[in-house]
C-alpha cells in the first residue's frame, strides 16, 4: 500500500515521496525490514529515532516520528556523514505519533471489525480467565476462534507465545490479518490499561467489551486509582465498542456502568443492585443467569466464587453479541476452559496444590476465600514483583494473613530490586494484620524463605494431609527474573518435583523457617 493511501490525518507532515509503498510496520528497530514503516517513537529511556540511521542503512525507507525525533535523525546522520540517506526516505512527522500508529496499522493490514468479530475484556483480575471461557464457549458452538492475551495468542487452535497482554498496534493488526486468513470468525482479547493509555488498541473495533473488576495494581504506571480507572474506561466509549457488559464487583464498576457512553448490561449476585443479569448460585460453581428474558443454567469450569462471575460475564457478552440463549444452553453446562496458571490444580489432594497468577491484594483475598472449603490447613506461598507497584506489597501481605492459616513469603520476580526488601514489605503487611487483630495466621505459621523452590517445598509440608496450598503470583510463567537475568522456573514443575521427592509423604505440616 502506498503511504498516500494510509488515510493520514491532516496534521501529519510528509517529507519525501508519498507514493512510496509500505508492506508492514514495526516499533522494533531490530525486527523492522525493508518495505516496513519504522515507528520511531519517544520512549521512557530512549527515543526510537536514535535507531533510524541503523534501519535506513538496512534499507528501510519509511519512518514515522515526532519533530524531536526528526531533529535527532538529522543530527545523527549529519555527524556520520550520511545525510543523503534521509533524502532517500519518506518521513511522516507528527506530534504524538503513537496516537496515529493504530489507525495507520489498521489501514495497512486491512482491519475489518467484523472479521474477526472482537470481544474485549478489561479489568484488574479475571481478564485471562474470561477470554479462555469465551473461547471455550465459542469452540463448543462450533466457531473458529482466536485469543489474544497474557498467556498466549491462539489462532484457529494454533498457539504462539505472548510478549505482553495486549500487543503493540502494528503487531495487533497483523494478528487480525492472520486470523482472517485462518478463517477465525471471533476473537476474545484482553485489553490492558497500559494498552489503552499507549494507544495499542487504536484502530480496533469491539462488538462487545466486558469489565471484570478494579482494584489496586499498576499504580507505578498510572499514579492513582482515578487515572487507572480512566484508562480502563476508555474501552467503554463509542470509538472502541458497540456495547458493554459490567460485573458490579466494586464501586469502580458501578461508576463505569453509570457513566458509560455506550449501552451496558450489568451482572451481580446481589438483587439490590437491580442488575440486568442476576447470578443465582446453587452449589459448587453451578448457577442460573437470569435476566432480559433469559434463564440460563450453567456452571463455572474453574473453582472459586470469582470464577462464577467470570463465567457469567462470558455468557452475557455472547448474549450481547447476538448469540441466542437457546444455542448457549447446552455448551453452558458442558464447556471446558483450561487456563494455564489460573486456578490450575497441580495436585488434587493431600495436599491439594493450586497455582494461580493472583498478584494483587484483592485477587489473593478472593482466591484464598474460594479455596477455604476443606478441613485441613490453607497455606499460601507468595511474593511481589520488583520494579512494579510498590504500594500494593503490604496489602498483599495483609490479604494473605487475613485469609490463610500459613503464610510463606518468598521471591516472585525481583527484577532489579533487592529481593529481601521486597519480602520485607510483604511481611510488614502480615505484621500489620496481626497487630490489628484481623489476621487468621498465627505468628508461628509465618515464614520468610527467599528461594522460591524451597518455599514451595515448605508450603507443601505446611499444608499437610487434607490441606490446600495456593502458590500465588507467577501462574503460567516459566521464568524468574533476578538482577536482570531470567532463570528457568515454573511453579507447576517445581511443585511436581517437590511432591516427587517426598515419595507421597508430605511430612508433618509444619512450617520450615
Amino acid at each position: 500500500m502506498q503511504i498516500a493511501d494510509l488515510g493520514l490525518s491532516p496534521d501529519v507532515r510528509v517529507l519525501g515521496d508519498p507514493q512510496r509503498s509500505v508492506t508492514g510496520a514495526s516499533l522494533d528497530s531490530r525486527a523492522v525490514a525493508p518495505g516496513d514503516l519504522y515507528a520511531a517513537l519517544p520512549g521512557a529511556n530512549v527515543h526510537g529515532a536514535r535507531f533510524v540511521p541503523e534501519v535506513l542503512a538496512r534499507g528501510v525507507r519509511a519512518v514515522l516520528t515526532d519533530p524531536d525525533g526528526l531533529e535527532l535523525v538529522r543530527t545523527a546522520l549529519a555527524e556520520a556523514g550520511d545525510a543523503d540517506l534521509l533524502e532517500e526516505a519518506t518521513v511522516l512527522v507528527v506530534e504524538r505519533p503513537r496516537a496515529h500508529l493504530g489507525a495507520l496499522a489498521a489501514r495497512l493490514h486491512g482491519t475489518d471489525p467484523a472479521h474477526p468479530q472482537l470481544l474485549g475484556i478489561t479489568g484488574t483480575n479475571g481478564k485471562t480467565t474470561t477470554t479462555y471461557m469465551l473461547d471455550g464457549l465459542l469452540t463448543a458452538l462450533g466457531r473458529t476462534t482466536g485469543v489474544i492475551g497474557t498467556v498466549a495468542t491462539l489462532i484457529a487452535g494454533q498457539r504462539q507465545s505472548a510478549v505482553r497482554t495486549t500487543p503493540e498496534a502494528p503487531d495487533l493488526h497483523a494478528l487480525f490479518a492472520r486470523m482472517r486468513a485462518a478463517g477465525v470468525d471471533t476473537c476474545a482479547m484482553e485489553v490492558s490499561s497500559h494498552a489503552l493509555s499507549q494507544h495499542r488498541v487504536d484502530g480496533a473495533r469491539f462488538r462487545v467489551v466486558g469489565f471484570t473488576n478494579l482494584s489496586q495494581d499498576h499504580l507505578d504506571f498510572h499514579g492513582s486509582m482515578e487515572e487507572y480507572f480512566r484508562a480502563k474506561a476508555q474501552l467503554f466509549t463509542p470509538g472502541f465498542a458497540d456495547t458493554g457488559v459490567v460485573v458490579l464487583a466494586d464501586d469502580w464498576a458501578r461508576r463505569l456502568a453509570a457513566e458509560s457512553p455506550i449501552p451496558v448490561a450489568t451482572i451481580s449476585r446481589d438483587p439490590s443492585d437491580a442488575p440486568d443479569y442476576l447470578v443465582a448460585e446453587e452449589s459448587a460453581g453451578a448457577f442460573t443467569l437470569r435476566g432480559d428474558g433469559v434463564e440460563l443454567r450453567t456452571r463455572s469450569p474453574l473453582p472459586g466464587a470469582f470464577n462464577v462471575l467470570n463465567t457469567a460475564l462470558a455468557l452475557a457478552m455472547l448474549l450481547a453479541a447476538g448469540v441466542d440463549a437457546a444455542e448457549l444452553a447446552g455448551p453452558a453446562l458442558e464447556f471446558a476452559a483450561p487456563v494455564p496458571g489460573r486456578m490450575e490444580v497441580v495436585h488434587p489432594a493431600d495436599p491439594r496444590v493450586i497455582v494461580d497468577y493472583s498478584h494483587t491484594p484483592d485477587a489473593i483475598a478472593q482466591v484464598l476465600a474460594g479455596l477455604d472449603d476443606g478441613p485441613g490447613r490453607l497455606a499460601i506461598v507468595l511474593g511481589a514483583g520488583g520494579d512494579r507497584d510498590r504500594g500494593k506489597r503490604a496489602a498483599m501481605g495483609r490479604a494473605a494473613a487475613q485469609e490463610a492459616d500459613v503464610v510463606i513469603v518468598t521471591d516472585d520476580n525481583p527484577r532489579s530490586e533487592d529481593p529481601a526488601a521486597i519480602r520485607a514489605a510483604v511481611l510488614a503487611g502480615v505484621a500489620e494484620a496481626r497487630s490489628a487483630g484481623t489476621a487468621r495466621v498465627a505468628e508461628d505459621a509465618v515464614a520468610e524463605i527467599g528461594p522460591r523452590a524451597d518455599a514451595i517445598a515448605a508450603g507443601i509440608d505446611a499444608a499437610g494431609p487434607g490441606g490446600t496450598l495456593l502458590i500465588a503470583g507467577k501462574g503460567h510463567e516459566t521464568g524468574q527474573e533476578i538482577a536482570g537475568v531470567v532463570h528457568d522456573f515454573d511453579d507447576r514443575e517445581q511443585t511436581r518435583a517437590a511432591l516427587a521427592s517426598r515419595g507421597g509423604d508430605i511430612g508433618t505440616g509444619r512450617v520450615r523457617k
